[in-house]
């Protein structure tokens, strides 16, 4: 980790970029285009993926994309870029892109992005890289949740899968009737050649990923101009995926047509293929992207759009599956995106945003625990409370450490229809739906009562994730989600939970440290500051409780 002139540690993948905006790199609106945005992002992450993997890297995908600001001619782009986590041969980068204005001293955010690179040196194939070890706060938390990204992108297809077969998808335009006009899908449709010369091509001979992205970006453009009849603006790309590489001397076949538009938006499908000059030789598929345009007027607001009559077939399952991803997107901006307070604590469970909310219930954890700022608040025996109070939310960490397997106790502790055998707070815990291996919902009911003298009881989301490698704990998270097939009754009070769980780390000898994390909402952090005392009382005491649940259910039964 080296630092810089200010004393201050920099990460030594991190990479700055600074690039005055020039007319040629503008649109006819006199505005950065994305496709040579993309370019720069592309190069800049790349810098910073060789210099941990010290050999060459290619892109492999690029994360979802929100343009938040344009760019204009004479700004700068002023571009962050470091490695956040190493995985066995691909690596995460995260990417921040802010643009400034040199006349004000103004400086606003554009966009921020992840990409995966992998390490890959010629005739030998894929490189198995070194671990990446996090310093400060910011980058622990960004390793830590890197895991949870790459989850999210392996599985991100069969999400799409799932929802077009078990959910049915509301057309919000189907009772709009044709008042803004009706056009076909196929009057859309853009087929564009590009020759891969030298100068696209990056310093292992393959096109450049950046500039592919741009070419897409264009033909994308021209197809949803096609259907608006004037300049729209690119608003989200929706994961490149690098299928495989090009090289120079290779034709690049670009496609691009509306797939569907939702009153103010539309989302355009496109894709790369590649191929040599050599006849009866097939073609290969480079890449794909779906992208989000709108069309603004002068105030900035967005204008309806006509409605697209899609193909039978192939037009139709796309109309369907843009159906999808829309509202995965949603959910997903709506689950991961906003700050806490923002947010309700209950989010409706549903198959299109299960993984986003997993995603969330593990990150929020994660966060907490990369914290720094905890403060010992009381010491009985093995067992340590500390707090943390910042922004009017309060937060608990109690610790011990016993002579357990950890993974034995990962798997009693992420039981929650266990919990009462140890925790008196739990009276009764009924597993109303396991989704997966690693995400189960539960229906709590506390020996605690509300204000209203009933007992509370909380549906539960229930997230397990074994170490994704060395020196990663295993995690359990628990928040609040709702349930339709289960609405607050009379009989309780239906309390929530904003983040809670457990951090299970393997030690030396057998030995296991384990963390419990709460957070509690603004509502009750006067009642709990003042007595301190009581809690960490009733802490030690469930704790100890829990000590002897583990010990008397575990294979071992080893003494502390």
């Amino acid at each position: 980790m080296a630092g810089n002139s200010d004393g201050e540690i920099r990460n030594p993948t991190e990479v700055h970029m600074s690039q005055m905006v020039l007319p040629c790199h503008a649109n006819h609106r006199g505005q950065l285009s994305t496709g040579q945005l993309l370019k720069w992002i592309d190069t800049a992450a790349c810098l910073s993926a060789e210099r941990h993997a010290g050999c060459p890297c290619v892109t492999a995908s690029m994360d979802d994309i929100y343009f938040e600001h344009t760019i204009s001619v004479g700004q700068v782009v002023n571009l962050k870029t470091k490695v956040n986590r190493a995985f066995n041969s691909s690596m995460e980068v995260g990417i921040q892109v802010n643009s400034e204005d040199l006349c004000s001293g103004k400086e606003w955010k554009v966009c921020e992005a992840f990409a995966t690179f992998v390490a890959q040196v010629q005739d030998k194939g894929k490189v198995k890289l070194h671990p990446l070890t996090p310093v400060t706060e910011e980058e622990k938390l960004e390793h830590s949740i890197a895991a949870e990204r790459r989850r999210m992108r392996l599985v991100h297809t069969d999400i799409i899968k799932d929802l077009l077969v078990n959910c049915t998808l509301q057309d919000e335009r189907s009772r709009e009737g044709n008042m803004n006009g009706e056009v076909l899908a196929q009057t859309t449709r853009v087929e564009s050649v590009e020759l891969v010369l030298p100068p696209h091509a990056n310093h292992q001979g393959n096109t450049f990923g950046g500039q592919i992205m741009a070419w897409m970006v264009n033909v994308a453009t021209i197809a949803a101009s096609r259907l608006c009849h004037t300049h729209p603006t690119l608003k989200v790309i929706e994961m490149f995926h690098f299928r495989g590489p090009s090289q120079v001397g290779d034709r690049l076949i670009l496609k691009a047509i509306v797939n569907n538009t939702f009153k103010d938006s539309m989302e355009v499908g496109v894709c790369a293929e590649a191929f040599c000059h050599e006849m009866n030789v097939p073609r290969r598929h480079i890449n794909s992207a779906f992208m989000t345009f709108m069309v603004l007027d002068e105030k900035n607001h967005p204008c309806v759009l006509p409605r697209i009559k899609p193909d039978e077939g192939d037009g139709q399952r796309r109309y369907r599956e843009a159906l999808a991803r829309r509202k995965i997107r949603l959910d997903r901006k709506y689950v991961t995106s906003c700050k806490q307070s923002e947010v309700p604590l209950s989010v409706p469970w549903d198959p299109s945003n299960q993984i986003y909310l997993s995603y969330n219930n593990v990150s929020a954890l994660k966060m907490l625990v990369s914290r720094a700022d905890w403060v010992l608040a009381s010491e009985i025996n093995t067992v340590h409370l500390y707090t943390l109070e910042e922004d009017g939310y309060l937060s608990f960490r109690v610790e011990m450490r016993v002579s357990i397997d950890a993974r034995e106790a990962f798997e009693l502790l992420s039981d929650l229809s266990r919990r009462n055998q140890w925790d008196s707070t739990y009276q009764e815990c009924q597993l109303l739906q396991q989704v997966n291996a690693d995400d189960a919902i539960y229906h709590v009911i506390s020996t605690m009562r509300s204000s209203q003298k009933r007992l509370q009881d909380f549906i539960i989301l229930a997230s397990r994730r074994q170490p994704c490698d060395v020196g990663d704990p295993y995690v359990v998270a628990f928040r609040s989600v709702t349930l339709p097939a289960y609405p607050p009754c009379k009989e309780y009070t239906r309390g929530e939970t904003l983040c809670a769980g457990f951090c299970v780390w393997p030690e030396k000898e057998n030995m296991t440290k384990i963390s419990y994390y709460n957070q509690f909402t603004p509502g009750i952090v006067e009642y709990i500051t003042t007595n301190i005392a009581g809690l960490s009382s009733d802490f030690y005491i469930s704790f100890q409780s829990c000590e002897r649940f583990l010990f008397e259910n575990t294979r071992g039964k080893t003494s502390v």
